[in-house]
């Protein structure tokens, strides 16, 4: 069996459940939140949930909008040796060519073309558009809509908001 531990039960978290059903990887997503009525715990209590049977494979995700929270969380997991998962939607176009690092989602109709890099933790939202040979460092959030043209390097932690257009070479290699 394969379980996906959530941390955050607000919309983030939803979405990342929703995408984590459609993959049809897990046969369990449970929640864990210090203020939701839906969740199985706290989020400190994430290692309770994590120390399984051996029949049992679990994934952790922290559902953060903050960047460096979320990052701190996948750090401080793969540094312990627990398992963050890469999450795609299937209507997003990932290229066979691009490279995702651990805990990146990446949502609905967004496009990762050819070359690209992307860092761990990061959040490509509906409809974001990653041009060729781009790479995001870790913790990025590109917003719904937004488009980041080819060859940039988008610094750990930068969030570009929706709707935004960057330019070609805007954020040199």
């Amino acid at each position: 069996m394969r379980r996906l531990v959530i941390l955050g039960a607000g919309g983030y978290g939803r979405t990342v459940a929703d995408i984590a059903r459609q993959s049809g990887r897990y046969e369990e997503i449970l929640f864990l939140d210090d203020h939701s009525d839906r969740a199985a715990g706290r989020c400190e209590e994430y290692r309770r949930f994590a120390e399984t049977e051996d029949s049992v494979i679990t994934e952790l995700y922290p559902a953060f909008g903050n960047n460096a929270a979320r990052l701190k969380w996948i750090r401080r997991w793969t540094d312990s040796g627990l398992r963050v998962p890469v999450l795609i939607h299937p209507s997003a176009y990932v290229s066979p060519e691009a490279e995702i690092a651990t805990g990146t989602v990446v949502l609905p109709k967004a496009v990762i073309n050819t070359g690209c890099r992307i860092g761990a933790g990061c959040i490509l939202n509906c409809g974001a558009i990653v041009d060729h040979d781009c790479i995001l460092e870790d913790g990025c959030h590109i917003c719904l809509g937004a488009i980041i043209k080819g060859e940039n390097r988008i610094p750990e932690g930068t969030k570009i908001e929706a709707g935004e257009v960057v330019e070609r070479g805007a954020y040199p290699l």
